[in-house]
């Protein structure tokens, strides 16, 4: 004989939820600013850089070595801006 499933049984207490469970976080008290932290010609910067990169002729420092990784072309290029005085956040320092 083939085993017959049981319906289940609803719990009477549980009300039908959109199945998203709700943190009680609460929400901290800082604004964020709307002010850009990244000017729009400092943008172009780290593109040309990218553009070199993606093209394999994007070189690093001194020694003019091949730059291998995506990050880091992006912080040259944001390096490059931050030489001509454009509006770039600082470094972070360790």
């Amino acid at each position: 004989m083939a085993a017959r499933k049981r319906p289940r049984k609803k719990s009477p207490g549980r009300k039908a939820t959109s199945g998203r469970k709700k943190t009680g976080r609460k929400k901290t008290g800082r604004k964020k600013s709307g002010r850009r932290k990244y000017s729009r010609s400092s943008r172009s910067d780290v593109g040309k850089e990218m553009h070199e990169y993606k093209r394999g002729k994007a070189r690093s420092g001194r020694s003019r070595k091949k730059v291998k990784s995506r990050k880091q072309a992006i912080a040259i290029g944001l390096s490059k801006a931050r030489a001509k005085g454009k509006k770039v956040p600082r470094k972070k320092s360790r």
